[in-house]
Parts: structure tokens; sequence; C-alpha cells
């Protein structure tokens, strides 16, 4: 209990900050951050699998919940808050339903490759965006070429006070990230110590940058602060029902619930298996749902578990969800006690402290490592980067999938087939194109490396019937089916077919290595009785009897 309540306290310092920082970057009210830190964590408390996940506002949900509600908005459709709470609320009910369904298979819709892209893509238009508070200039839009041509038009528009303030505070902040723990160390400053004042860099420059505001009167000489900010908790009620609102947000609630869920998974996967323990990730559907679900009856937008607050939760020695609960309580007696003084805190100060938190999402290794391993997974991180950069966040995401799923069904469709032969001194059979081996005349060996189905079915009875045509006196065909773990309708089809090309040529068709699954579903019609040869239990006992 000790451990958690240490560790409550130093994530409640980090996530004042990042939460007031967030709710600015999804176009929203400063306190609607707060709001969405408390009864979300409670929320997960309650029904997560996670001991040390923390839930609350993140920089890549935020981002696609400004886009959302920007798009509502502009169509008049509703107001940003409802909008925000609404979107929380659909997001949350889908992610419980899921939940309720044991459908935490979800997970696996969107490959490493996908994630990576997007995540990477909106760390750089997150970070581009808020350099409209570091120059103090007026920006709009949610990709690369808007922010670009507002860039171009407002150049000259650049605000010199608030340029000093943001750059002073983002140097600090790089500063501390990357060489204050290290330089405390070496003067022989405790390692907690060292770590606790590291993290709490944030904290640090928004109290310095209140301070320096109000004493120096910024908001007089132009520089954007936060303002009022009303005090206590907010009224618990649900968003106000609207079916045109419903409607338009369904799509984008739905893409930022599996985002986040996904987002969410890889965090408490990470963090649980330095420790042992496994997630489940259908109770993370439920607390992630349940957490979105507080979130909108409390004034929050969504929120998902955050990669930065769950590893400082877990460094600052957090053992149970206790921790989350006290750091609800800490935040709620911020918003009680404490947002009169954040009345001077410079837009700035947030914007450099969001810039600093994304600069970790922006990850090109995974670019070189998809390149160097695979130019499918390359293709889908590179269309997916820009997707996002050049027509938004949810067109990136679904850019990607549509990508990954195009790709999966080409791979599928032109599945690998080899020629094999007996490795000389042994039972096994191998590429006649990548090792040496033993074939024999009239005999042709091939080994079929994918499930058979419909998107298949053709390609393969086309290369048997070139193999065919293209091998003289043939005898007979061995198709190795150790990789066929499916059949369909389709495949079964082209097998008949296959049988009946060779029946035609005097030659017969035999099956080797078909698994149990595959062969109970060929027993059950009228193929095996109808096949010219035999169906054997390995491809070395295949060869053999034909031989004989």
């Amino acid at each position: 209990m000790a451990q958690d309540a240490v560790a409550a306290i130093t994530v409640t310092v980090l996530l004042v900050p990042q939460s007031l920082a967030y709710a600015l970057l999804a176009g929203l009210p400063a306190e609607m951050g707060l709001y969405a830190s408390i009864g979300p964590l409670l929320l997960y408390a309650a029904f997560g699998s996670s001991k040390t996940l923390s839930v609350g506002p993140v920089a890549v949900a935020s981002l696609m919940t400004a886009s959302a509600i920007g798009a509502v908005t502009e169509a008049g459709i509703a107001d940003p808050i409802s909008a925000a709470t609404m979107l929380a609320l659909l997001g949350g009910l889908m992610m419980m339903a899921l939940g309720l369904m044991k459908m935490g298979f979800v997970a696996n819709f969107l490959s490493h490759s996908v994630v990576s892209g997007f995540i990477t893509a909106s760390g750089i238009l997150i970070a581009l965006s808020q350099l409209k508070h570091l120059l103090g200039i007026k920006l709009h839009g949610d990709s690369l070429p808007e922010l670009l041509a507002g860039f171009a038009s407002q150049w000259g528009s650049i605000h010199l006070p608030s340029l000093m303030l943001g750059m002073g505070v983002l140097g600090f902040l790089l500063f501390c990230r990357s060489a204050l723990c290290s330089a405390l160390l070496r003067l022989g400053c405790p390692t907690s110590i060292a770590t606790t004042m590291t993290k709490t860099a944030p904290m640090l420059a928004v109290i310095a940058t209140i301070i320096f505001s109000q004493q120096l009167d910024l908001p007089a000489k132009g520089v954007s602060v936060v303002g009022d900010i009303p005090s206590g908790l907010p009224a618990l009620s649900l968003p106000t029902l609207s079916v045109e609102l419903m409607n338009a947000l369904l799509v984008p609630a739905f893409i930022i619930a599996l985002v986040g869920f996904v987002e969410s998974v890889s965090v408490g996967r990470t963090l649980g298996a330095k420790r042992r323990e496994r997630i489940s990730e259908d109770r993370e559907l439920l607390g992630l749902g349940a957490s979105n679900v507080a979130s909108a009856i409390s004034g929050g937008f969504p929120v998902t578990g955050g990669f930065s607050r769950s590893v400082v939760n877990f460094d600052a020695g957090a053992q149970t969800q206790m921790a989350s609960v006290f750091t609800a309580f800490g935040i709620a007696l911020v918003a009680v006690y404490l947002t009169p003084a954040l009345y001077h805190l410079p837009h700035a100060t947030l914007a450099a402290t969001i810039i600093v938190a994304v600069t970790g999402l922006i990850n090109f290794k995974d670019i070189s490592a998809a390149r160097a391993l695979s130019r499918a997974d390359f293709l889908t991180i590179s269309l997916t980067i820009l997707a996002t950069l050049i027509l938004g966040v949810e067109a990136g995401v679904a850019g990607g999938i549509a990508c990954s799923i195009g790709l999966h069904l080409y791979k599928t469709s032109v599945p690998h087939v080899a020629e094999v032969g007996l490795v000389k001194g042994t039972e096994h059979y191998r590429n006649v194109n990548r090792h040496r081996v033993i074939t024999h005349p009239g005999v042709l060996s091939l080994r079929v490396d994918e499930s058979l189905y419909f998107a298949n079915a053709g390609f393969l009875e086309t290369y048997v019937e070139r193999k065919i045509e293209c091998t003289d006196d043939l005898t007979d065909v061995i198709l190795m089916c150790s990789a066929v773990n499916e059949i369909d309708v389709t495949a079964l089809h082209a097998l008949e077919n296959i049988n009946l090309a060779l029946q035609s040529r005097g030659a017969r068709l035999h099956l080797s290595e078909v698994k149990g699954p595959v062969m109970d579903k060929l027993a059950a019609t009228e193929f095996i009785s109808s096949l010219t040869g035999d169906v054997f239990l390995t491809h070395h006992k295949a060869v053999s009897e034909v031989l004989a």
C-alpha cells in the first residue's frame, strides 16, 4: 500500500500537466483533461487486468479526438464538448460489448506495422500542430499539407515572447529527459531522487512558468495562457443523446477505441512481462470500455492506457491498481483546490510538454527493420505513415488496415509451391532449387506452403497443370500437404480437376502428410473415393510406395 501511495504521488505530478496539455491538443477546455483522469482510473482499477497500467488521456487518442470532433463541429452537428463526451461514450460501449462477447482477439486486426506507422506519423503531426503555441500564431489543419500551408501563411506573424518562453521550456524539458538524471548521478545524488526529479520536470516547468507569467504579466504582452479553469468536480451526466451525432461519430469512435485498445494491450503486455503477469484481452476491453464510459459521464473525452504514465507508475513501485485509485484522488484534489493557480499557465509550456512527450512516439527504426525483413511490412508501414501525414489520422488507420488485408490476400492467393526431392541419407524432402536432393523421373513431388481456399485454388490448379505439361513420362504427382491447415469447397474442386487431368493422362494423384482436420473434411466428401492415387502418412512413404 505504501509503495502504491508513493507511485501515485509521482504519477499525479506527471499527469496534471499532461492531462491539461492533451485536452488542449484535442481542442477542448483544459479542465476536461483533469476530468478524464479521475473516473477512468477508478473504473479501470475495478475492471482491468493489468496491475500497473495507468489510464487517461494520451497523445494519439487526443489527436484523433481533435480530428473527429473538428469534422462534427464544422458540420454544425454539435459543439466540441458534446462531441467529445459522445465519442468517449460510444467507444466505451463498443469495447464493453466486445469484452462481454470475449472478442479480445480484435487486437490482432491491427498489425505491428500499421500501429507503428500510424503512431510515428501521429507523433510528427502532434509535434507540428503544437508549434503554433510555441510561435504564437494561428494554425489549423489535421494533415501535413494543411499544417505546412498554415506555417507558410503565418510565418511573418511569429510572436517573439511566446517563442522565447516556449523554446526555453522545450530546451529545459529536453535536457531533463536526456541528461539530468545522469548529471545528478555523477554529482552523487541517489538514484531514486535523480529519477524522481527527472520525471517531475514537466511539473517544475509548469510551476516556474506560472510564476514567470504572473510576475511579468505575460498575458498583457500577448502570451496566450490557459485562463479560468472551473474549480471542483464535474457533475455526472450522460452526453446529449442525438441520433445524428451518434451516426457521425460511430466510425471515428470505433477507430479510436481499436487503436487505444491495441496501444493499451501492448503497454500492458510489456509491463506484465517484467513481473511475469499475464493480462486478459477480454478484461482489458471491459476495463477500458468502463473507463471511457466513466470519462463520458464525468465530462471527459476518450482515454486509454498510456505508455509514459504507466512506465512511471511501474518504475515508481506500484504493486496494484490502488496506485491508480490514489492517483485519481490526487487529481481530484487538484481539480477542487488548485485550478485557480493555473490561470497564468502559458499554452507554450503545455505545447513544449506535448512535443517532448511525443518524441518517443516517432520511431524510424521499425521502418528500417521492416525494409530488411519483409517487403510487405515495409510497404504497409510506409503507406500508413504517408496516408496519415497526407490524408489525416482516420484515413491513415483505414489505409494501413486495407493495405495489410490486401497484402495478406495477395500473398495467400499466390502461395509458395515447391518441387521437392529427397535429401540423401535422410527421409527429409526439400526444395530442389535450394538443396542437393534426389528426384525420380516420372514422379513429381510438390509441397504446398499455404492453406487452400477460394483465393488460391485457381493458382494451384494452373501451377500443377503447367508442371504436368512440362514433365515427360509423368506417372505420379504427390502433393505434400504438411502446411495445409484449411481447405474449402473451391479448393476441393481444384483438387478434383487436377485429379481428372492426371487421370486423362494415365497418371495418378497422391496426397501426403494431410493434417487431421483437413483429412476429416476430405473424408466427408466423395473426393477420397475418386482419388486416382492414395493418401500417405509421410511423404517418404508416398515416394517409396509409388516407386515400389
